[in-house]
């Protein structure tokens, strides 16, 4: 039998590497960048589903509505506070496939702040994989599946606004391999670190991961993906939405 902490990070792994996934078509293909958005949209709606219906109502049930309500309020702010001092740094379209990037010599520092977001925006998720094998042995099918859809446009698009910028090849694919790295490494710890901690601590933890991925997707997902897809935007996001919210219920999470 496998142990808990080695799924932790296969799945944290598994899912981070959809970003590799995304760099490759973005930097090898013209995708048109509706299309683009589009999936970022879908993807938007399946995550806004997995931690309304999996991450939040764990935290609750586990820790009670102050313990899941602090923590998320929390992740929100810690998040909010991270993105607002990368954006001044030249992070701010990160996930944006046009000519929003600026390129090194337009804003130095900006690649720094740019791999240095894409990390900020993996963790979270990466964690809560981990101590979703916390409850019962079994990973959230649901969260994981949210994270590949959404890490899969995410990386398409970013890869394809750091061609844009003139970015080389090493540096975009550094940045994803890196993040995919630490992505299985943030799941193994939170299976870890949280495994021999009561219950309480796991519920904040979680809903910290879901304040942190909401305001991301708020804040990055949904600008992008609106601009783009326009009047398909809301429709796809729902579409997505529905998917996880279906996989929820018939595979327990």
């Amino acid at each position: 039998m496998i142990p808990g902490w080695a799924l932790a990070g296969f799945w944290g792994l598994a899912s981070g590497s959809a970003l590799l996934v995304g760099a490759g078509l973005g930097y090898a293909s013209r995708v048109s960048q509706r299309a683009i958005a589009g999936v970022m949209a879908f993807g938007a709606g399946v995550l806004i589903s997995a931690l309304a219906f999996d991450l939040m109502d764990e935290a609750y049930s586990q820790g009670g509505f102050i313990s899941a309500a602090a923590g998320f309020l929390s992740g929100a702010a810690v998040y909010s506070l991270a993105n607002w001092r990368l954006s001044r740094h030249g992070a701010k379209h990160r996930k944006r496939s046009g000519g929003q990037q600026p390129s090194e010599a337009e804003h130095s520092g900006s690649g720094t702040a740019i791999a240095v977001g894409a990390l900020l925006d993996g963790i979270p998720e990466s964690i809560a994989i981990g101590t979703s094998l916390l409850h019962g042995g079994a990973v959230s099918l649901v969260m994981v599946a949210a994270v590949v859809l959404s890490n899969v446009p995410e990386g398409l698009s970013s890869s394809a606004g750091m061609k844009r910028a003139h970015r080389s090849a090493r540096y975009i694919f550094g940045i994803w391999s890196g993040i995919a790295l630490i992505s299985g490494v943030a799941a193994l710890a939170g299976f870890l670190v949280f495994s021999h901690l009561p219950a309480v601590y796991n519920a904040a933890t979680t809903a910290v991961a879901a304040g942190a991925i909401l305001t991301m997707l708020v804040d990055t997902m949904i600008p992008e993906a609106f601009s783009e897809a326009h009047e398909l935007a809301g429709l796809l996001t729902v579409l997505g939405f529905l998917l996880a919210f279906v996989l929820s219920k018939t595979t327990g999470g």
